[in-house]
């Protein structure tokens, strides 16, 4: 993955995947409850849906950018 990354000019930052599917992006909430089925999220806090993947995806991107910002190159 690092090369390939590398070759296409992309930077590959490692995050912890721990819960990223179970946290709302929208208020933070953090709860295998949040997960009614393997696709769909609702927070039961906020009420937030999404697909499950997508928000797995946008926590995951969030956490690469906190990492990199924290840690300039």
């Amino acid at each position: 993955l690092h090369g390939k990354a590398e070759s296409a000019g992309r930077e590959v930052i490692a995050v912890d995947p721990r819960n990223t599917s179970r946290t709302c992006p929208e208020c933070g909430h953090v709860s295998a409850e949040n997960r009614p089925t393997q696709a769909k999220f609702h927070c039961v806090s906020c009420g937030h849906l999404a697909h499950a993947d997508t928000v797995g995806a946008l926590n995951v991107l969030r956490a690469g950018l906190v990492r990199r910002n924290a840690n300039p190159a």
